[in-house]
């Protein structure tokens, strides 16, 4: 169901968010959570325990690691960020508005009738989407396909792919993950977020995906395993490359719906809408109000 332009941010009773933290990681984080939580009830649109898992990733890859100019948002030589788990888009739109890739306001339009920012990320539908996601297994042979062709080109930037732990079922993952070091790939790196959750139940109960880290290694990959709530630590995991001549996998633990209590390790939040309630209970948890 897709929302109007007369609903949301209208509403009297809807929590509002005050100024922007920049230069605070971890104030950018909760205020983006924040801005999230606002979105998916705005929108009525799902998979917020999904966005709220990754956030911390992006502020660490948007606010420190990646090479980009949000005004060159085109630039041959920037680095490339693709949120293979496309099902987070609203976590990447935020991150992009606030990096200052498109205004804000364009926001307020997230899942309307002609809008450009759908539920799942189009091909450039706005500044810094490098990549249509969001049907499972394709992020990481796309990012292979661009960190190949800058061999080519002889150019240095990286290309950086964050995967959920479900998608590690599909296996176009694995033929990338064969694929990335057979080439010497050394400036790819994925990172996965791994939240322990899938959309019908825990991931280890659906597809056996341990011990993750074990696999990712024995394909030929550095791997380091992190706090992906540690954003000092993802900040320095993301160095990429490493020196290793390996592509980089980081498997990032996680909790699906982080930063507010009641939707944390609940995967009933991969498809319910906040309340207007829930939305300020939420603010009043991530110090918002």
């Amino acid at each position: 169901m897709t929302a109007t332009l007369t609903q949301g941010l209208s509403e009297p009773s809807l929590p509002q968010l005050g100024p922007f933290p920049d230069g605070d990681l971890g104030g950018i984080a909760a205020y983006l959570r924040g801005r999230i939580i606002q979105m998916s009830h705005v929108a009525r649109t799902p998979h917020l325990g999904s966005c709220l898992s990754c956030v911390d990733i992006l502020v660490a890859a948007y606010w420190h690691a990646l090479r980009i100019d949000p005004a060159e948002a085109e630039s041959a030589d920037r680095d490339r960020f693709i949120l293979s788990k496309g099902h987070a888009a609203m976590a990447l739109y935020t991150a992009l508005a606030y990096r200052g890739f498109f205004p804000l306001e364009l926001l307020h339009t997230y899942n309307t009738d002609g809008g450009k920012l759908s539920e799942h990320p189009g091909p450039w539908c706005v500044p810094g989407v490098e990549a249509a996601t969001g049907s499972l297994g394709h992020g990481l042979g796309i990012g292979l396909g661009m960190a190949y062709a800058g061999r080519l080109q002889d150019k240095s930037y990286r290309v950086f792919a964050l995967l959920s732990d479900g998608e590690c079922n599909e296996g176009s993952v694995w033929e990338g993950a064969l694929m990335a070091p057979a080439q010497h790939l050394e400036n790819v790196c994925v990172i996965i977020d791994y939240n322990k959750w899938q959309a019908t139940g825990r991931s280890e109960e659906v597809l056996a995906v341990q011990p993750l880290a074990d696999k990712w290694q024995s394909f030929g990959w550095s791997v380091e395993e992190v706090d992906g709530h540690d954003i000092p630590v993802l900040c320095n995991a993301l160095s990429v490359p490493n020196g290793t001549g390996k592509p980089k996998a980081i498997i990032a633990h996680t909790l699906k719906g982080k930063g507010v209590s009641f939707m944390e390790d609940d995967n009933n939040w991969h498809y319910r809408i906040p309340t207007v309630e829930e939305v300020g209970l939420a603010f009043d948890e991530l110090g918002l109000q």
